[in-house]
């Protein structure tokens, strides 16, 4: 949902920022500022500051930079509306009441909560009693650690018909409500546990619920796991097993390994990969993407060595991959050997030989033309029909910018001559062979060269980000239409808008509090301002930088409109007309002007 802006401005004004950053990062005074590790990246000399007085912190190692909320985004790996919940709460502000169908929703996804908590709590304690022992055997044989039983909340449900059933009534949860869970089933007497003689392995929301749970049989039983199907509070395909844990993990270099199932992710995280979550199948959705891409940057793509192999298999990663890469994220494929799967392989080699594997983890784009230089190559065409089935792939599959790149890395390994891939799509085409006519290149033109940005545009933003009153004073003599860059102008235009109602620095974060890339341009943009001495030594001196702006653009305005009537009395004179006297004066007092 989308937050008052005033709501905003309370949560910043209430929340003190040195205080709130100092609970996770010790800070020693300088000058103003308040100076610390960065959390957010490996450092061993302090680059990290924070701005009490203005509101907002930023380090110059790596360009985090942001407000409360966004520190607690970061620090926490949580949303922008679950960080300002948390930080609501700790002011004691007030959000906005829900509507009455919105309450409802919420009191039935909190029932569901509450069944689940019981449950796991339930499938904990048989585990660590007498009746558990069968799955404590098997926990051991897989290689998990009591830590590693404990992190991940495993349990057991007994070979018990109504064991879950009698607790959960024992703790006041409605049986519809825990058949709504997928946690017991009504039957002709009654209603009965649906997981028996299972290793339970619950999955969390990233806020910490128990949101549904996978059973693992024990012995022989089919299926080999047991699943929580769709309901209120979870939908297979949308959420990730561990995200809970491995968000925390990916905090530092936004990395995170996707797997196959649970067991695989366990098995990582004991290894000591605590970015590790599962996709549970290779059936990959952009709602799974998007949270990825919330988290990570960067993602391992890891799926069994024999399914990495078969087509199918091959056509669920290549899926998977584009969708991860259309929500923002880059893709990387780890090829674990045939026979085995990430569990079995780290358990055998060690942490060591995984991380070799992805050292050698393929980009996705060089994954899928491979999968399919492998097929061409199982064929029997000529070597130009072979040029044109590799050209029109890399055209398919591979960025514009990048095809000729391609091209030498795909004929490599078809064995034949580049240059027969570079003409292959214009001698296929017999329309390339038609003569031209002369006044095809009579329409040719070339395109104007790229202008960069004025100097100014970033001046003026640092200005106003020192002293955001001056926005109002200035935005109508400082026209955003004369800012170039396009991202600098959004933010003058949004300040511009804000006018008056802004007075500090911190205000200027709160426009953009939900854009965390113009967050982090701002926060840049206020280094650049500090890094250099302080330019800036007051009002006085802003205002007078601005008043040299204004002076400037109206120089740049009167040249411009020197040429235009210079052009036009000179096109009149060629043609035998008058020139009025209008025309004239106007002319000669730009004259004058600019002589000055």
């Amino acid at each position: 949902m989308r937050y008052d802006h005033d709501v905003l401005r309370e949560i910043r004004e209430r929340v003190d920022i040195a205080a709130l950053i100092g609970a996770y990062v010790p800070l020693k005074k300088r000058g103003n500022d308040l100076v610390g590790l960065c959390p957010f990246h490996a450092e061993k000399t302090p680059s990290f500051h924070v701005h009490p007085d203005r509101g907002f912190f930023k380090c110059f190692g790596c360009g985090t930079g942001g407000d409360v909320i966004t520190f607690v985004q970061k620090s926490e790996n949580v949303a922008f509306g679950d960080a300002v919940r948390t930080l609501a709460a700790k002011a004691g502000i007030e959000l906005a009441p829900e509507n009455p169908r919105a309450a409802r929703a919420r009191s039935e996804r909190e029932a569901l909560y509450e069944a689940n908590r019981v449950a796991a709590a339930y499938f904990t304690r048989m585990l660590g009693g007498q009746r558990g022992a069968p799955a404590v055997s098997y926990c051991r044989e897989r290689g998990f650690s009591t830590t590693t039983i404990e992190r991940f909340g495993l349990g057991y449900a007994p070979d018990s018909w109504s064991g879950l059933v009698t607790e959960l009534e024992r703790n006041g949860i409605d049986l519809p409500t825990a058949a709504k869970a997928g946690l017991v089933k009504p039957g002709q007497r009654g209603y009965y546990d649906f997981y028996r003689n299972r290793l339970m392995i619950p999955t969390y929301s990233t806020t910490g619920e128990v949101i549904a749970f996978g059973g693992r049989a024990l012995g022989d039983g089919e299926p080999k796991y047991l699943n929580t199907t769709t309901t209120p509070v979870y939908t297979k395909g949308r959420h990730l097993f561990a995200l809970n844990l491995a968000r925390r993990g990916a905090q530092n270099d936004r990395t995170l390994i996707v797997v196959e199932g649970y067991l695989d992710c366990i098995a990582l995280h004991q290894a000591g990969f605590e970015n590790a979550v599962a996709a549970l199948g290779t059936s990959f959705t952009a709602e799974q993407a998007a949270e990825l891409n919330r988290y990570a940057d960067h993602v391992f793509l890891c799926f069994d060595g024999d399914a990495a192999g078969g087509a199918a298999a091959t056509k669920a990663i290549d899926v998977a991959s584009k969708v991860i890469e259309h929500a923002g994220s880059s893709v990387r494929i780890v090829l674990v050997p045939p026979g085995d799967d990430p569990d079995s392989f780290v358990r055998r080699e060690g942490r060591e030989a995984f991380d070799r594997l992805l050292e050698k983890a393929k980009p996705a784009l060089e994954f899928r033309i491979d999968a399919e230089v492998e097929n061409l190559r199982g064929g029997f065409e000529s070597p130009a029909r072979l040029s044109q089935r590799a050209e029109a792939l890399i055209h398919r599959l591979a960025p514009r910018e990048e095809w000729d790149r391609w091209r030498v890395y795909v004929a490599g390994r078809l064995q034949v001559n580049v240059d027969d891939l570079r003409n292959s799509r214009f001698l296929a085409d017999s329309a390339n062979f038609v003569p031209k006519s002369k006044a095809a290149f009579a329409q040719s033109r070339h395109a104007a060269a790229s202008v960069e940005p004025l100097s100014f545009e970033r001046e003026v933003l640092s200005i106003l980000l020192e002293e955001p009153r001056l926005a109002a004073e200035y935005s109508g003599r400082i026209s955003p239409s004369r800012f170039r860059n396009e991202i600098y102008r959004r933010v003058y235009e949004r300040i511009a808008e804000a006018g008056g109602t802004i007075a500090t620095t911190a205000d200027v974060f709160g426009l953009f509090a939900e854009d965390q890339g113009m967050l982090d341009l701002l926060a840049e943009i206020g280094r650049r301002d500090r890094s250099s001495a302080v330019r800036y030594g007051g009002s006085d001196e802003r205002r007078a930088h601005l008043e040299r702006v204004v002076e400037r653009l109206r120089l740049e305005d009167e040249r411009r409109r020197y040429r235009e009537l210079s052009d036009l009395i000179d096109e009149r004179l060629a043609n035998g007309k008058t020139v009025s006297d209008e025309l004239r004066g106007e002319f000669e007092a730009l004259v004058a002007k600019l002589k000055r």
